[in-house]
């Protein structure tokens, strides 16, 4: 079903995504940081739901549609190093920006910071194009929101 879209994600210069696809990219790499540590709890399920609603002005029932579609292409995509940098290839700076708060509140939404989480976090940042100093500040942005 994603065949086309991965190998868009992997092609040696990507190209900006369609909405559609980059959305869920983009929901994907959500469910990969929420599945880091592990366990993929109810609370970041929740979390990326409500972020997938918000961002895309999804019905509660579309924004969880989409998060199944999100977590079939998490499982096919590639190592999380080429499928980020692919992501930071085909979206804007402001877009990846977003991304990293969005990713920390799915981190923080089990009321736990888990090691893996951070450092894995920490490495997508980077991939992105976004500083430590930069992601923290997001990272406080998501805190605050809850």
């Amino acid at each position: 079903m994603f065949a086309d879209l991965l190998n868009r994600l992997i092609a040696p210069q990507p190209e900006r995504l369609p909405q559609p696809d980059a959305q869920v990219a983009l929901a994907a790499l959500l469910v990969r940081v929420a599945r880091a540590d592990g366990d993929y709890a109810a609370a970041e399920i929740d979390k990326i739901d409500k972020i997938l609603a918000a961002r895309h002005g999804l019905s509660p029932f579309e924004a969880a549609k989409l998060r199944g579609q999100a977590e079939t292409l998490e499982s096919e995509a590639p190592d999380t190093v080429r499928f980020t940098r692919a992501i930071k290839d085909a979206v804007d700076l402001e877009d990846r920006t977003a991304i990293i708060e969005a990713l920390w509140a799915v981190v923080l939404a089990d009321g736990e910071r888990d090691h893996d989480e951070d450092t894995f976090l920490r490495m997508v940042a980077n991939l992105l194009g976004i500083n430590d100093r930069d992601s923290n500040f997001a990272r406080q942005r998501a805190a605050k929101r809850g």
